[in-house]
């Protein structure tokens, strides 16, 4: 709420001149009429009229007082927001070959640390397109470009191993999230690849694939996950004899490419980066949000509705109920 015409306020000094008169009044005119015996008139209760008779001055200051609230214009603001962003489009491709259920991140394998990174970074995002491709020997979307990061976390849960996990094809996961982003009319394009191994699959090269993503004005950031030289891995081993299966863990050696990885980040120019731990990796994916900023632009814009009326129509109905006050039940005589 505001006022229009706040100066409008000081009409209500008019109010001390009307005071003084009433009480001027009062005093000085004081109809009389002379009685020889005042015992029987004392008798007479006083009117309650009589008694309330203030009421009308009271009504004239009122209502003048709800005429000039009405005369400062009252005004109710109606504000709208208009928020205009300059978007990235950010496509997540994730690593399902066998080699990330290595345990070194324990208690959790390497694929269920990262799904859980990955969806507290998009839970950081609030106004961008995300999508998922993952990738083993083959590369599929698992979720396109979308706003609705409820649906995306669902099918970042889904997310496992399959039978395609057997080998990484680096090259092809890099040219599936291109093409998914080559027609985005945002500001900025980003692929952030997370993996831990070394393409061994596809007929695109990686390095092929990213300058390609390149020229499309797409930015890809790596990951590359595990620790140096051997690892814990869970396998599935058959007993000779009985035939049965049982899981046990080995010792293998970690086979992370980090040159490429490193040239693919270089060639477009994103960043490598390299994590040993649950926590490194989420200081990354961190880092990544902060270089990846979208910019928000706000416009605000007020309207103002006029609510004098009912102001007005108070003050005037006030007016009119002490003038016909005045020459009917309170009339004076003479």
């Amino acid at each position: 709420m505001r006022f229009k015409d706040p100066w409008m306020f000081l009409l209500l000094l008019f109010w001390i001149p009307m005071i003084l008169v009433y009480i001027r009044r009062e005093r000085r005119f004081r109809p009389a009429i002379r009685f020889s015996d005042l015992t029987t008139i004392k008798k007479i209760n006083t009117s309650v009229f009589v008694k309330v008779r203030h009421i009308l001055p009271a009504l004239r200051l009122l209502g003048f007082g709800l005429l000039v609230v009405a005369a400062a214009r009252p005004q109710q603001g109606h504000t709208d927001e208009e928020v205009s962003t300059e978007g990235v489009d950010i496509m997540m491709v994730l690593d399902i070959s066998e080699s990330m259920r290595a345990l070194d991140f324990k208690p959790d394998n390497r694929l269920a640390v990262a799904k859980t990174t990955i969806k507290e970074f998009v839970k950081k995002r609030s106004s961008d397109r995300i999508g998922l491709v993952v990738f083993g020997a083959r590369s599929f979307t698992k979720c396109p470009l979308t706003l609705d990061y409820n649906v995306l976390d669902q099918l970042i849960d889904d997310v496992d191993f399959t039978e395609f996990s057997n080998r990484t094809a680096i090259g092809t996961a890099i040219a599936t999230a291109a093409n998914r982003l080559k027609d985005s009319p945002a500001k900025s394009k980003v692929i952030i690849l997370l993996t831990d191994g070394s393409n061994n699959a596809g007929d695109i090269p990686p390095l092929t694939a990213a300058k390609a993503a390149g020229e499309l004005g797409i930015k890809i950031y790596t990951i590359g996950v595990g620790k140096k030289g051997k690892v814990p891995m869970p396998v599935k081993v058959q007993n000779p004899f009985t035939g049965a299966i049982k899981d046990q863990v080995q010792m293998v050696e970690s086979d992370l490419d980090e040159k490429t990885l490193s040239a693919i980040a270089d060639s477009t120019g994103g960043t490598y980066f390299r994590a040993e731990s649950a926590e490194k990796l989420s200081d990354i994916y961190s880092q990544i949000d902060k270089m990846e900023k979208t910019e928000i632009k706000t416009t605000i814009y007020t309207s103002f509705e006029e609510k004098f009326y009912l102001w007005l129509w108070a003050g005037f109905i006030l007016l009119m109920v002490e003038m016909i006050l005045q020459h009917t039940r309170f009339r004076r005589i003479p």
